[in-house]
């Protein structure tokens, strides 16, 4: 019989802290499934996934060698909401099918509760195969020195990438789970540790 782990779906706006709060999961010893990094392994140089996206946006999103440029791409939809729901089309399938391809393997080994780390959990629909789903939110100002800083952007790129995505109320309203992200690494640990608790109360692990 196969082991059923739970899912827990982590999701917020960038900037917000979710890779401070999934760090700190993985340091309790929590299986932490990275939806940006799998983004990246599925729009790996000649994958299905980069060759739909060439189609659809043009060759000029490409570099050189055939890599993806995610800058220019990035240029592209995110002025742009119709764009980027088309982004989202072709993507979404690739890393839903790898994210869960990581969750059967990880219950395969026995796991009792996975977290998921996705930006676009709740927008992807993939926050309906998750037993609860946690929002990570913080100020503004805040999140976006940290873009600025994270992503060596400029303020009115910063601002544009912020635009493009949800209000809190999106996130808050849909989730079981709200941590709000301040700056205070003291309190956001405390806050994890709240997480733990309130969403799998049985499969707690030290630090």
């Amino acid at each position: 019989m196969e082991h059923k782990g739970i899912i827990v779906g982590i999701t917020g706006q960038s900037g917000a802290g979710k890779t401070a709060v999934s760090a700190m999961l993985a340091a309790r010893g929590y299986p932490v499934i990275d939806a940006d990094l799998v983004a990246r392994q599925v729009v790996a140089k000649g994958s299905k996934c980069t060759l739909d996206l060439a189609v659809e946006f043009g060759i000029e999103i490409l570099n050189v060698d055939g890599t993806l440029n995610r800058r220019k791409l990035g240029s592209i939809v995110f002025t742009d909401k119709k764009k980027r729901m088309r982004l989202n089309r072709i993507t979404f399938p690739y890393i839903q099918e790898e994210i869960f391809l990581q969750v059967e393997g990880l219950r395969k080994k026995g796991e009792d509760v996975i977290f998921l780390d996705a930006p676009t959990l709740i927008e992807s629909g993939t926050h309906k195969r998750c037993d609860k789903v946690v929002s990570v939110i913080a100020p503004l100002e805040l999140r976006v020195r940290r873009i600025i800083q994270r992503d060596e952007l400029t303020r009115e790129e910063a601002m544009q990438r912020i635009s493009a995505q949800h209000g809190d109320a999106y996130y808050t309203s849909r989730s079981d789970f709200v941590i709000e992200n301040s700056g205070d690494i003291d309190g956001l640990r405390e806050k994890v540790a709240q997480l733990i608790g309130r969403c799998c109360p049985d499969q707690q692990k030290e630090e």
